[in-house]
């Protein structure tokens, strides 16, 4: 599929959904190809962890129960 530079702007969420449903898009500026949006390989994503810390906390021991945790967090802020 083409798209041009506006069409990125005005309706980038419909591309998206696009690159999600796997389809590539080129995109034009001008009428030449200047980039191209591309799905990302399927990785595990953030909805598809429960209960569980990533990225730079997944190795904080403070934090296991990730649940507790944010609960200690907030208690605080809604009692």
């Amino acid at each position: 599929m083409r798209a041009t530079a506006k069409d990125l702007r005005f309706y980038s969420k419909e591309l998206i959904d696009t690159v999600l449903r796997g389809e590539e898009i080129t995109i034009t500026y001008r009428g030449k190809p200047i980039a191209k949006l591309v799905p990302l390989e399927k990785t595990k994503t953030a909805k598809g962890i429960k209960g569980e810390l990533f990225g730079m906390w997944k190795d904080n021991n403070k934090v296991k129960d990730v649940q507790k945790y944010i609960s200690s967090l907030r208690k605080g802020r809604f009692s």
